[in-house]
């Protein structure tokens, strides 16, 4: 029965952040426009979160995710801004996401190093490699293609739920797919359960015959090229692109992994609760926003909830 109520915490507390804005914010906080927008809002982060878990399902973790984000988007944006149509520059965009996360690949499982060091050392360097590309400017107006900036506008009409002028949007999809595929691999498929494996013991998975080399990198490439996903999702959202707008990514990714590993019984990660995590951060950010909270107290709030929940759980386990 604890147990269940522990695991369970982390849900318990989502539903609670949404019945005090519900209260606090009477007439916005639950309307259908608001939960749209919250989905669109969350979007880039769910999409990261989702990478990110990947690869802490192994135990470890890509501090380089932000920078990713921001050098895929640029690499889009300097193609565009070279006349290059948006097939060319998304590509591009998503190439480099997979490059530089075999990058991040082969300096943890063939190097050596550790995540934290090798993803803390890329992270500098993808950072300097976007400010390098784009000159250290900002990349709008006219460079962007109306096609790509009008993506992140468009949606699925919703005129057939009695939601009238309301619609789905294409971001909020984007992150649904990316949910469902990294579910489906994951919890579906021999490579996720090997992944889990080399999580539980990569000494015993390697002694098994399952290829920790080989699962790292591709684990590490997977998660890059969702970082570059959300890199171009959130220059489309912009209109924009610079070296510094994924910043952000890394550290809410990392947050809402830490958030659902509070619901497993083995605190192993798994996207479905990463996804109450995400949602936990994205619901704190839209009611304290319409509330006109400070963004340092989302900050502190956010690192207090982490920190309540991780002990918490680590407290019922040691029961």
């Amino acid at each position: 029965m604890m147990s269940t109520l522990r695991q369970m915490g982390t849900l318990i507390g989502l539903l609670l952040i949404v019945l005090f804005f519900a209260v606090e914010l009477p007439g916005t906080f639950l309307t259908a426009r608001n939960l749209i927008n919250v989905s669109q809002q969350i979007s880039m982060l769910a999409v990261v979160a989702c990478a990110m878990t990947v690869v802490m399902v192994m135990g470890d973790f890509d501090l380089s995710v932000g920078s990713i984000a921001s050098l895929a988007g640029v690499v889009a944006a300097v193609l565009f801004q070279q006349g290059h149509p948006v097939w060319v520059g998304v590509t591009a965009g998503l190439g480099v996401g997979i490059l530089v996360g075999l990058i991040n690949g082969l300096l943890v499982a063939v190097v050596g190093i550790l995540p934290f060091v090798a993803t803390l050392g890329t992270l500098t360097i993808f950072s300097g490699l976007a400010f390098f590309i784009s000159g250290g400017a900002t990349i709008f107006g006219r460079d962007i293609p109306k096609a790509f900036s009008d993506f992140s506008r468009g949606g699925l009409p919703l005129d057939g739920l009695g939601l009238e002028a309301l619609k789905l949007p294409y971001l909020s999809l984007v992150a649904v797919a990316v949910l469902a595929l990294v579910w489906l691999v994951l919890e579906q498929t021999s490579y996720g359960r090997r992944l889990y494996a080399i999580g539980g013991n990569a000494q015993a998975a390697h002694l098994a015959g399952v290829k920790v080399r080989r699962l790292r990198l591709g684990a590490f490439a997977i998660t890059g090229f969702g970082a570059a996903v959300a890199g171009l999702m959130y220059a489309s959202r912009v209109a924009s692109a610079n070296p510094t707008q994924g910043a952000g990514l890394m550290l809410d990714a990392i947050a809402a992994v830490f958030l659902g590993m509070t619901m497993g019984k083995e605190g192993e990660p798994h996207v479905l609760a990463t996804l109450v995590g995400v949602l936990i951060l994205g619901i704190l950010d839209n009611g304290l926003t319409q509330m006109q909270v400070d963004s340092y107290v989302r900050e502190m709030l956010v690192g207090t909830i982490v920190i309540a929940a991780v002990a918490t759980s680590s407290l019922g386990r040691r029961r």
